[in-house]
């Protein structure tokens, strides 16, 4: 019997709050290590404990402004030092975004997230942003933005302005990051998410699977989150999506589905507060791979088939999958444990 840094038995599915302990990678690795039946079915139970299991929440991606990015993140479509075929564009203009914004509702989507390939945003472009955060809260729209680092004044300026929750992932572990970036450090990272905490902003942030690290990174990566006090509030996991001309194309490699759904069981454990995401790399997954990781905690997605520059899995595809699985959307507001 595992205990956890709540003193209470996760394996057979008694989830702390996760909120204020501290996880090991020995205990993470002791979870995974249990028999898949086990892991999943605790995973199961926890994530019964704090969410309806069956709604699923809905997220839209819009890309505000592509590639053209001076860091040099190996897995990435959009930097300036790779030729990976994607072409630099402008900010988009306000009006485009919210009508974006507008189809993504009538989609069911319950929350917007932009996203713009910057290290960090100038004040013009801050300001043009905060402007498409107001205009999409007024929609009635769950906010999220991605722009790379930010001041503590800047995430103040976005919250101000509207914006629920700030996506800012850690990528990977400690001790893998310096093999895929060199531009950023972690603590550079850190920082942005502190200071968008302490704006009262919302956390998006989790990290990729696939890029060449060992299972050992991959857990580390989610003691490091777990380890936020508090964990994010949404957590996305991403497989690698195959990217030609970046470095991390060398040596990626996706783990299997039961490889992945162990990850997700563990993710689940570690933060039973958190929704959980799949999102880059969804389209590789069976829909039998899918319905394995929904019953192992996660319960996020992102609707549309290109998710900034790559590709996503079929709207139709995903209506199918939900109808066959009797999974519906989740309301805004996500977070609140269900007396399922």
């Amino acid at each position: 019997m595992l205990e956890t840094p709540t003193g209470e038995a996760e394996a057979t599915g008694q989830a702390g709050t996760g909120q204020a302990g501290f996880w090991t990678l020995q205990q993470a690795q002791a979870l995974h290590g249990l028999p898949f039946n086990d892991l999943i079915h605790g995973a199961h139970a926890v994530h019964r404990r704090h969410f309806d299991p069956n709604a699923i929440q809905l997220s839209r991606l819009l890309s505000i402004k592509t590639g053209g990015c001076p860091e040099d993140c190996g897995y990435c479509s959009q930097s300036a030092r790779y030729d990976t075929g994607v072409k630099a564009t402008r900010l988009m203009a306000l009006e485009e975004v919210v009508a974006a914004a507008r189809r993504a509702k009538a989609e069911g989507a319950t929350r917007f997230c932009m996203g713009a390939a910057w290290r960090s945003p100038k004040p013009r472009d801050l300001a043009r942003v905060a402007a498409m955060v107001e205009a999409v809260k007024a929609l009635g729209l769950e906010t999220c933005a991605t722009l790379g680092m930010l001041t503590g004044e800047e995430a103040g300026a976005l919250r101000a302005a509207g914006l629920d929750y700030y996506n800012h992932n850690v990528d990977t572990s400690p001790g893998f990051y310096g093999e895929i970036i060199s531009t950023r450090t972690l603590e550079d990272r850190l920082a942005t998410l502190a200071n968008a905490r302490e704006a009262g902003l919302k956390l998006c942030c989790g990290g990729i699977v696939g890029l060449g690290e060992t299972l050992d990174d991959r857990l580390a990566m989610l003691v490091l989150l777990a380890n936020l006090d508090p964990a994010p509030e949404s957590v996305p996991l991403n497989l690698w999506n195959e990217v030609a001309g970046v470095p991390v194309a060398a040596r990626a490699e996706r783990p299997d589905a039961i490889a992945f759904a162990r990850l997700v069981a563990v993710a689940r454990i570690m933060m039973p507060q958190s929704v959980l995401r799949l999102s880059a790399g969804r389209q590789y997954m069976s829909d039998e791979a899918q319905a394995l990781c929904f019953f192992a905690g996660a319960n996020s997605l992102f609707l549309g088939e290109t998710l900034l520059t790559t590709r996503n899995a079929s709207e139709e595809r995903d209506a199918a999958l939900f109808a066959r699985l009797g999974l519906t959307a989740m309301p805004a507001g996500e977070g609140v444990d269900a007396d399922a």
